[in-house]
């Protein structure tokens, strides 16, 4: 799923605006002694689709699991799976696990708690002395060769492609399709990282992670929509997502995202995980 993240992003951005931040949704209580006793926490995971996460506990979404395993007093136990289509029937809608701990908000296919962090498509180029753009109307997108990530089963552009589309910079653009062995942020990066691309629109969490490890240094930055296209979100709040029906262990989670959410933040901080307010904020 979450190599398909990015369309699937694009599909629910109506949902994602729905539901708040921990901020500012009302915590639900749930006393210990309603909750269901678990024998684990069974967690549904890519063994290798870092940053997210890794069979060997080193992503930023491994790291967040055992924060809530440890916050609840059980093991922590994965289904591992590889993040593509027939994920979630797979694992969660074979019985293997319970919680995935990163979905959109407005993912259908499961029952999802508040969102934990808001990430957002942002510009990667080469750290330097001039300033960054400050939105889509820089002449300097229609000079410079932009790779961007190209989603669904059609190849369809990312937001910040149809940004680019709309304001004339199309010639120099270069689109990575997400499917293939090395995952389109990483393809995109290695390229920026070797001079082939001036700059490039990632994904938030991809671009933090791939950013940090370039031998040259790179530079994050977020340049917001153009007017034309303020309907169309940059920006999304990723949630935990449960069995449907599970009210009690969304429930759980939701008072753990409320009560642990400065330790969530530090890990996030630790993956270059760029994070942006909520619009309706």
């Amino acid at each position: 799923m979450k190599r398909l993240l990015a369309g699937l992003l694009a599909c629910v951005a109506a949902g994602a605006q729905a539901q708040p931040l921990p901020s500012q949704q009302p915590q639900r209580q749930a006393l210990p002694s309603q909750q269901p006793q678990r024998q684990a926490l069974r967690v549904c995971a890519d063994p290798d689709n870092l940053p997210y996460s890794r069979a060997d506990g080193s992503g930023f979404e491994n790291r967040i699991a055992q924060l809530v395993a440890d916050d609840f007093g059980v093991p922590l136990e994965y289904a591992w799976l590889p993040d593509v289509r027939g994920f979630i029937r797979k694992t969660m809608g074979a019985g293997l696990c319970d919680v995935v701990i990163g979905v959109p908000v407005g993912f259908e296919r499961t029952l999802n708690t508040r969102a934990y962090y808001r990430s957002s498509y942002v510009l990667v180029e080469p750290a330097g002395d001039t300033s960054p753009p400050a939105g889509f109307d820089d002449p300097r997108l229609r000079q410079w060769r932009i790779g961007v990530q190209l989603i669904g089963d059609d190849g369809a552009t990312s937001p910040p492609g149809h940004a680019l589309a709309r304001v004339g910079a199309t010639t120099n653009v270069v689109g990575y399709p997400i499917g293939g062995d090395t995952p389109a942020a990483a393809r995109i990066m290695h390229a920026l990282d070797r001079g082939e691309l001036d700059a490039a629109f990632v994904w938030g969490p991809q671009a933090g992670y791939y950013a940090a490890q370039a031998k040259r240094p790179l530079a994050v930055h977020y340049v917001p929509p153009p007017p034309s296209l303020l309907h169309q979100s940059f920006s999304f709040p990723i949630a935990m997502g449960v069995r449907r029906g599970d009210q009690a262990l969304r429930d759980r989670l939701d008072d753990f995202i409320a009560r642990r959410h400065a330790d969530i933040a530090r890990i996030l901080d630790g993956y270059g995980v760029p994070r942006v307010e909520d619009p309706a904020s």
